[in-house]
């Protein structure tokens, strides 16, 4: 039995529902060619920017920067928080997901076509080497503690760890079918997210040891944090899948917009999720698993990566 979808919810619920003020969504739209900039406590749309070449991936620098990736021009861009564009390479593969490293001003990318990752200067974003991957490797994460870089290999079912800071090889763990897209709880286990097998994987990085495979729904994409739990949104169920991180029981099931994919958590324990086929942004309490508003962005949005920053634009 699937979920009810909750419509205009936001309309009859009270302000202590919605985000502290502050907080701001940059959400790749690839459809659109642009990225609509949100204020997730009212919804507004502060800015919407031109990015060719279909931009997906996103990672948010909170010193006062923005990359984006768009697969279709090979482009990495560096935004400033106005949408000015500080510094753009166009890369020979085919990137899709970025990370940021704050510690060492480093952007990790990984390249879908030539089994890599490209290691870029977070300033200037001039090349500074290549990790080797496997077999399509998507979606990339950082530990809480910036210690550890995880890739996810989709056509290998594997994940690959490295080093943060070294960048050398730790270990490599078996996952589900075709992982995509993962994420780290914030107790720094890993939460990989298998479309092809409909589960998620979850991964000690220190070891390497599989803790726990937890069945979703259909077609895991991403995996956010708040308030205890993991999301994980369900591309072909319109759905989010509800696990608490004490125990890994499953905790409930969330409708939300047409085929979810990025994810993330605000300051104050909301889930932001982006809506592909919609063109809206759900935005969910993490306690009551209430859909509280849907904003509209541009077409097509992905938001592939960590697209929210805590705090006020500058």
């Amino acid at each position: 039995m699937r979920p009810l979808r909750n419509t205009a919810l936001s309309l009859a619920l009270t302000l202590a529902a919605w985000p502290a003020a502050g907080d701001v969504a940059f959400v790749t739209c690839q459809n659109g060619d642009a990225v609509s900039v949100l204020d997730l406590s009212t919804g507004e749309e502060h800015a919407r920017w031109t990015v060719p070449g279909k931009p997906a991936g996103v990672a948010v620098d909170t010193g006062g920067a923005v990359y984006t990736v768009s697969p279709d021009s090979k482009a990495v861009r560096r935004f400033s928080f106005a949408g000015e564009v500080l510094a753009e390479v166009t890369l020979d593969g085919g990137p899709i997901a970025a990370t940021y490293d704050a510690a060492r001003d480093r952007l990790f990318v990984s390249d879908w076509y030539n089994a890599r990752l490209w290691v870029l200067d977070g300033a200037t974003l001039a090349p500074l080497g290549e990790l080797p991957a496997d077999a399509a490797p998507s979606g990339l994460a950082l530990s809480p503690d910036g210690a550890v870089l995880a890739v996810a290999e989709r056509d290998a079912d594997r994940v690959r760890f490295y080093d943060a800071a070294t960048l050398t090889l730790r270990h490599t763990t078996r996952v589900g079918t075709r992982p995509f897209g993962l994420g780290f709880a914030p107790d720094g286990r890993l939460f990989v997210g298998n479309v092809g097998s409909n589960d998620v994987t979850v991964i000690d990085p220190a070891s390497g040891e599989v803790l726990a495979t937890l069945p979703v729904g259909e077609r895991p994409y991403g995996v956010g944090f708040a308030a205890g739990r993991a999301f994980v949104t369900n591309q072909y169920a319109d759905t989010v899948s509800v696990i608490a991180l004490d125990d890994l029981s499953p905790v409930g099931v969330i409708e939300v917009g047409e085929y979810p994919e990025g994810i993330a958590a605000t300051s104050d324990g909301h889930i932001a999720v982006a809506n592909w086929f919609d063109n809206t942004l759900s935005l969910i309490d993490a306690e009551t698993l209430e859909v509280v508003a849907s904003y509209g962005t541009a077409d097509g949005p992905r938001a592939f990566g960590a697209f929210i920053l805590h705090g006020d634009l500058p």
